[in-house]
C-alpha cells in the first residue's frame, strides 16, 4: 500500500480515535494521535482519572512546542481536539477505539463488551495489549473481523515501533487500517503474528526475568546487572532499570501470559519479582522497585 493509500484510509476511516484507558499508555497514544491531527476521546471510569491523563497530555504537547515539533498554534489547535470524558455513550460516533487497560484479559474483555453496545458496527476495535491473545480477546466481542492489536511501547511519544497484530479472524482491511492509522501517528508498525508476547516480549521479558534470578541468586547487584548489559551490550537501559519503567506488575503479567500459554518452564516467573509485586514495590509508579524513587 502506497503512502497516499495510507493517507487517504487515515482519513477516511481514522478521524475520530476513542482511548480507553487514561493511564501511561492511554494518554500517551492519545497525545500522538492529536499531535497528528485526529480528534481524540479519551474515555475512563472516574473524572480524576480523565483530568489526571488530559494534564498531562496538554503537558506533553507543550514540550512538543519547546522541541520544535509543533508550532504553538498547531499545539492550541490539537488541545480543541482532545474530548475527555467518563461516558461510554459518547463513544459512539468513534472510528476507532483504541483500548489501554490493565493486562489482563477478563479486564480488557470486559471493556470491549461494555462498549460494544455503544459503538457503531464499522468500528474498528483495537487492543494496546503487550502479550495477550488478540484471537482470544476478539472472540469476547462481536466483531473478531474488526479487532486488531496495536501495541505500542513506552514512552509513546518518542518510541518509534507498533506491533500491529491481526487475530485468527481479523479481516485484511481491518489490518490496513491497523497500519495507515500507526503511519499517521509517525510509528513504524510491524505485523507480527498472534502468539504470546507477540516478538517483542517474547524476547524482552524472559531477558529481564533471568536479570531477576541473577539478582536473587546473588550473581551481582542491581546497579552491577543493569551496568554490564548497558556497557557490554550496549543497551541504552539496563534490564532491572527497564522493568522499573514498564512496571513490575506489568512485567509479571507478562510472564504468567507467556508461561500459562506456552507451558514451558523456561517462562516460569522469578519468585523474586513475585515476591516484590506482593510487597507494592512496582517500581516507577510506586516509588520504589529495583532501585528507590523519590516522590516529585
Amino acid at each position: 500500500m502506497t503512502e497516499t493509500e495510507n493517507h487517504q484510509i487515515t482519513k477516511s476511516l481514522n478521524h475520530l480515535i476513542a482511548v480507553v484507558g487514561a493511564g501511561q499508555m492511554g494518554h500517551g497514544i492519545a497525545h500522538v494521535m492529536l499531535r497528528a491531527g485526529h480528534t481524540v476521546l479519551l474515555l475512563d471510569t472516574s473524572q480524576n482519572f480523565v483530568e489526571a491523563g488530559a494534564k498531562r497530555i496538554v503537558k506533553g504537547l507543550a514540550r512538543d512546542v519547546e522541541k520544535e515539533r509543533l508550532t504553538e498554534e498547531q499545539r492550541q489547535e490539537a488541545v480543541t481536539r482532545l474530548k475527555p470524558t467518563t461516558e461510554a455513550a459518547d463513544l459512539a460516533a468513534a472510528d476507532f477505539i483504541i483500548e489501554a487497560v490493565t493486562e489482563k484479559f477478563d479486564v480488557k474483555a470486559g471493556v470491549f463488551r461494555s462498549l460494544e453496545p455503544h459503538c457503531r458496527p464499522e468500528t474498528i476495535f483495537a487492543s494496546n495489549t503487550s502479550s495477550i491473545s488478540i484471537t482470544r480477546l476478539a472472540a469476547a466481542t462481536e466483531r473478531p473481523g474488526k479487532f486488531v492489536g496495536l501495541h505500542f511501547f513506552n514512552p509513546v511519544p518518542v518510541m518509534k515501533l507498533v506491533e500491529v497484530v491481526p487475530g485468527l479472524q481479523t479481516a485484511p482491511e481491518t489490518v490496513e487500517k491497523a497500519i495507515a492509522l500507526a503511519t499517521s501517528a509517525g510509528k513504524t508498525p510491524v505485523r507480527v503474528n498472534d502468539f504470546p508476547g507477540f516478538v517483542s516480549n517474547r524476547v524482552l521479558m524472559p531477558m529481564i526475568n533471568e536479570a531477576v534470578f541473577c539478582l536473587m541468586e546473588g550473581v551481582a547487584d542491581a546497579a552491577g546487572i543493569d551496568n554490564v548489559m548497558k556497557l557490554g551490550m550496549n543497551h541504552p537501559m539496563g534490564p532491572l532499570e527497564l522493568a522499573d519503567l514498564i512496571g513490575l506488575d506489568v512485567c509479571l503479567a507478562i510472564m504468567l501470559v507467556l508461561y500459562e500459554s506456552l507451558r514451558d518452564p523456561k517462562y516460569r516467573p522469578c519468585p523474586l519479582l513475585e515476591k516484590m509485586v506482593a510487597a507494592g514495590w512496582l517500581g516507577r509508579k510506586s516509588g520504589r522497585g529495583f532501585y528507590e524513587y523519590p516522590k516529585k
